[in-house]
Formats: structure tokens, sequence, C-alpha cells
């Protein structure tokens, strides 16, 4: 890893997730999140693999005439290899399928993004642990550590992931590895701090972290930087 890449690493970075949004104003949330945020998250659920639905390519395909922050997708899905292709023609700039379920064929998926054009990513749910993916990490630009359980918003924070965070990011500077540690789930100003000492790069703001501090969403990315900043001076 490059001296400019820790640098960048060091910085901390915001992904808005979009299943949390106001979808009576998307494109108004949309162009403010654009200067608030360095990412947006894609939750893409097929409703078996998690009991939900949640967002589409369909949409994605919208957000992109406004969206000037990459994409990440989450694949909470069943068959991620069904889903790859059309995530990449939608815009996707990470896919990040779960890695329990594509671990009987992982290089194979890996690969399929790669061919996309899309850089890869993996999601850990918490109850996985982070050896289940070692023999491919080094092929990960960004490892997703699950801090609730997928599918459904406003979960109880799961304390037991800081360790699994701080072991990932130990695993990154004794291998030379490149991934970014991105944290998604009960995202907030009470998890910042011990999330941020962990070693989290990205972190994954929904309702709690960011849609439901203000109803104007410019006053919301106001209090989640000035939430994130209280947090990790202390």
């Amino acid at each position: 890893m490059s001296a400019f890449e820790k640098r960048d690493m060091m910085q901390p970075a915001f992904s808005a997730s979009l299943m949390c949004m106001d979808f009576l104003q998307v494109e108004n949330q949309l162009k403010v999140l654009n200067n608030a945020v360095d990412y947006y998250h894609i939750d893409i659920i097929d409703g078996h693999y998690s009991k939900n639905l949640s967002l589409s390519p369909d949409l994605m395909k919208a957000f992109r005439k406004v969206v000037t922050k990459p994409m990440d997708v989450h694949l909470a899905t069943t068959n991620p290899e069904d889903w790859i292709e059309v995530c990449a023609n939608a815009g996707a700039a990470y896919i990040s399928p779960q890695a329990e379920t594509i671990n009987h064929h992982a290089f194979r998926i890996l690969n399929m993004i790669q061919q996309a054009g899309c850089k890869i990513g993996i999601v850990l749910n918490p109850a996985t642990p982070l050896q289940y993916i070692e023999s491919y990490l080094g092929r990960v630009d960004l490892l997703t550590i699950m801090t609730v359980d997928p599918g459904f918003p406003g979960q109880p924070f799961i304390h037991e992931m800081i360790g699994k965070i701080k072991e990932a990011a130990k695993l990154r500077e004794e291998k030379g590895y490149k991934y970014k540690i991105q944290v998604d789930g009960a995202v907030n100003k009470s998890t910042f701090k011990e999330l941020n000492r962990a070693g989290a790069d990205v972190y994954v703001l929904g309702s709690s972290g960011l849609f439901n501090l203000d109803e104007n969403i410019e006053l919301a990315c106001e209090k989640m930087h000035q939430n994130f900043a209280e947090a990790t001076q202390r």
C-alpha cells in the first residue's frame, strides 16, 4: 500500500444509505447530499436473503442523473451473480455481495465484478468471522462489516463487532491489503467514537445517523458532521 493510499484512508468518509431517504424529496435530497457525503450506499434486497425489499437498478439509473459521488451496491441477495451486470450498467462503482452467498464460487464472482468494470466489495454479517474471507481479502477494495443483522433499519448496534473491525484493520496493516473498512448499521453519534477508534474508514449513515436528524436535509447533514466531529474529538 502506497503512502498516498494510507493518507487517504486516514480521512473519514461518509456514505448515505438511500433506502432511508425521503422518497417524496429524492432529487432535492440527492443534490444536498452530493456536497455532504462521499458515497451512496444502495441496498439491493431480494426479499429472500433478507425479508425486505429495498432499492433497484432502475432507481439507480434515475439517481445517476443527479448524484456526483460513487454508488456502492450492497447485494443482500441469494444469487448475487444475477445482479452484477445489471447493477454495473445502472452505474455502480462498487459491488458488494454478502460473503455468505458467494463462498462456494467466490473467485468467479469477484472476477465477474471486475469484468463488469466495478471495484470489489464484500459484506460480512455480524456472525460471520473475518477468517471466512481471508483467502481473497487481497482482492477486496471495500470491506463492509455489518454492525446489525442485514435487511431492516432501526436495529441496535452489536458491540461485539468492534473486535472484528480492529482485527480487519490489523490484518490490513500486516498484509499490506488495500481495502477500506466500511461499517453499516446503527452508525450514529452514540457509536462514532467507538467505530473510529476501532479503525473504520467509511461510515454508512441511515435513519439514526443522518436522515432523522432533521426534516431539513441540509440541517441533517450539518448535524451529522457536527456529531461525528464532537464524538471523535473527545
